[in-house]
């Protein structure tokens, strides 16, 4: 019997081998999901570019992997392969998130409050830099000195 893979590893694989390919498009792989949502699974491209992403750029990168993740036959399951833009307030998971969005606003959630900052799990501010993996935002009155480690949820903020 075949050993069933992880998502963890699904993702590791599609991203290792497809980012190029996207990367030569003319864009960047801002994250790479395989999540069960009910009955279907679905393996998720966020895409990103400076000049933002359209309908018709996720439709040519889904055009561009679709074939190829058919010869790499990463995934045992039946899946849907979904191609989207980031949009304005994304999420921010991996430490090059951090970096690449300096100077925008945050919401950052924790798993359980910092001692320097006893119950409070939800900061809001400008992310002003990301050294040493902490995390430094500023609320315009406050600063705060996050660990990457206890952040359990981040995603920018776009005032509307």
């Amino acid at each position: 019997m075949k050993n069933k893979k992880s998502a963890k590893s699904i993702v590791a694989e599609v991203k290792e081998a497809l980012t190029p390919v996207i990367n030569g498009l003319g864009y960047e792989v801002w994250d790479v999901e395989y999540v069960k949502e009910g009955a279907e699974y679905f393996l998720r491209f966020t895409i990103d570019s400076d000049d933002g992403i359209t309908i018709d750029d996720c439709e040519k990168v889904h055009r561009a992997i679709d074939p190829l993740l058919d010869e790499l036959d990463p995934i045992e399951d039946a899946y849907n392969l979904q191609v989207s833009s980031p949009g304005l307030e994304r999420d921010v998971k991996y430490e090059w998130h951090y970096e690449a969005l300096i100077g925008e606003k945050l919401e950052v959630r924790l798993f359980a409050p910092l001692e320097t900052c006893p119950g409070k799990k939800v900061f809001t501010g400008i992310l002003k830099s990301f050294e040493d993996g902490k995390v430094r935002l500023e609320d315009g009155e406050n600063e705060y000195i996050i660990p990457f480690d206890a952040i359990s949820k981040a995603k920018t903020v776009f005032d509307f």
